[in-house]
């Protein structure tokens, strides 16, 4: 099981970021490892060797089949279910690798850091492009959007990928995050939502 994501994939956000509106020329594709994967309600252990720990809500895509160089007209037929799931950062530890040049595995791929919630069918939603999803932390809505934003489409994303890397049924997809990102705190509860329906719910610790 892979987990890939991506990176700059809101304009928004791009700005809330650099301080200014840009669409990358390619997306930007990292993955996190296996032990990554937060699910099942378990607590998020927020770690100390960062001073900030931001949360970064997020459509997740779920692969399920085999594919290579995958056609972006085809791509459709490779995902069956979507989810809400929160791509944590350690964004001090990631300001300073990127004005390195530094890679992002350990600001992104750290244990824990992919929060994901409960599978929805792609048959039981409208367009895939025109999903809403929120966060909400203590009862408060701190974080919105629609995958209408992205700048690279979820079909985009999987012909993308697929010419680099092999998708295997299982492998998930977090295909970026919106503005609005912000620190989590220890006793923090979040709860993330597609659409009406509450698909993601956790504590920090």
């Amino acid at each position: 099981m892979k987990i890939f994501a991506v990176g700059m994939n809101y304009i928004q956000h791009n700005k809330e970021l650099d301080g200014a509106l840009y669409k990358p020329e390619h997306p930007v594709i990292f993955t996190k490892a296996d032990s990554a994967l937060l699910k099942d309600h378990k607590p998020f252990f927020i770690p100390d060797w960062s001073r900030r720990v931001d949360y970064e809500t997020e459509l997740v895509v779920r692969i399920c089949r085999l594919g290579k160089s995958i056609p972006e007209r085809f791509a459709y037929r490779y995902y069956d279910a979507v989810t809400v799931g929160i791509d944590f950062t350690a964004r001090d530890i990631q300001q300073e690798a990127r004005q390195k040049g530094l890679p992002w595995e350990i600001c992104k791929g750290f244990d824990g850091s992919a929060a994901i919630g409960e599978w929805v069918p792609v048959e039981e939603l409208g367009d895939i492009q025109s999903l809403r999803f929120h966060l909400d932390i203590n009862g408060k809505k701190m974080q919105e959007g629609t995958t209408a934003d992205m700048l690279f489409r979820i079909d985009e994303l999987i012909a993308y990928i697929s010419q680099f890397f092999t998708l295997k049924t299982g492998d998930m997809l977090y295909t970026g995050t919106p503005v609005g990102v912000g620190p989590v705190h220890i006793d923090d509860h979040l709860e993330g939502w597609l659409e009406d329906r509450k698909v993601l719910e956790f504590n920090c610790k």
